[in-house]
């Protein structure tokens, strides 16, 4: 049996709402950062600055197709697509994390080129005032597309949120490599705050690529697998039901997928075990309150074998050692 929260369901159009202007004023604050930063570079010949849009030119591309992958992960299941579309989520995130990297090796590369051959610099105070109200604009993106998306379970969302945060790092650094450039005089600081860059965003890429891979390969969180266990224990321990076997479970956005197995006395009728069923589902639910969750479980006799034909190959089940001790 396989059942959705009615509550979840009933919120979906609301947070889906948040998630779809979120990503709206993403895009369109991208749009001006790039075109902000553009212009601090034209004016100033900063490497740094000119770092700086680079990102935000990859931040626009990567924006844009984050804003793609959070409408195809809400579009309904389909009979190519049973399970849904969440892991879209993932690509978009390895996508950013991929785009990103190559801004840091991009900026790494134009800020070892100045360092060898010189930069020349002007206007250094009309490029800062204009970057500081940048940075200030992205703060508050960040911290919004952050929140919206951990409140609607969105990682398309706060990956986003994040790479936006990255940015403002980025930028607030710029503003005090180039500020002290322009307080002191000597030149040569502005391409090492370009490297200062890159290694900052270099670390961003590889930690959403890293959590791209995870969601891929349906990674299990431990804490999650530990409480679903605990809560199946629990039932056989109150005599819900006799046993249990072969949990699995995986996330897939803001969708949790819970299986297992559950074996209840030979003697007891399919509407008992039907009914107890269901209370074990109402407390596996309740485990993911702010997830759409969708639990299959398969009813065994307790005298599981003796219900088998000889030959009946049981699947591998991964985590009997973890739930037997």
């Amino acid at each position: 049996m396989t059942r959705t929260p009615t509550s979840q369901n009933d919120a979906t159009p609301a947070t889906r709402g948040a998630a779809r202007r979120a990503m709206t004023a993403s895009l369109l604050v991208s749009v001006l950062m790039l075109v902000g930063k553009l212009t601090a570079a034209v004016l100033t010949g900063s490497t740094a600055i000119y770092s700086d849009a680079a990102e935000s030119v990859i931040h626009l591309f990567a924006t844009g197709f984050a804003g793609f992958s959070l409408w195809y992960a809400t579009t309904p299941p389909d009979p190519e697509h049973p399970y849904g579309h969440g892991k879209v989520a993932y690509f978009a995130s390895a996508v950013e994390g991929a785009l990103i990297l190559a801004a840091a090796v991009g900026i790494a590369w134009m800020a070892v080129h100045d360092l060898m051959t010189g930069t020349q610099l002007r206007d250094l105070d009309t490029g800062l005032f204009l970057l500081g109200g940048l940075t200030v604009v992205n703060f508050a993106l960040g911290r919004y597309l952050i929140r919206t998306g951990r409140r609607t379970n969105s990682l398309v969302l706060v990956s986003n949120g994040q790479h936006v945060m990255t940015d403002m790092w980025t930028s607030l650094g710029v503003l005090v490599g180039v500020g002290l450039v322009w307080g002191t005089g000597i030149a040569w600081l502005d391409p090492v705050v370009g490297l200062l860059v890159a290694v900052n965003i270099l670390w961003t890429a590889t930690s959403l690529l890293r959590r791209s891979v995870y969601g891929l390969m349906d990674e299990a969180d431990p804490d999650a697998t530990q409480a679903l266990l605990d809560e199946l224990a629990n039932a056989k321990t109150d005599g819900t039901i006799a046993e249990f076997h072969q949990v699995r479970h995986r996330r897939s956005g803001d969708q949790v997928w819970v299986e297992y197995h559950l074996m209840f006395p030979g003697d007891m009728t399919i509407e008992e075990a039907h009914a107890r069923s269901h209370d074990v589902e109402d407390q596996v639910d309740a485990l993911f309150p702010d997830d759409e969750v969708h639990v299959t479980a398969h009813l065994e006799p307790r005298r599981h074998d003796d219900n088998h034909p000889e030959d009946h190959r049981e699947p591998a089940d991964p985590l009997r050692d973890v739930f037997s001790g």
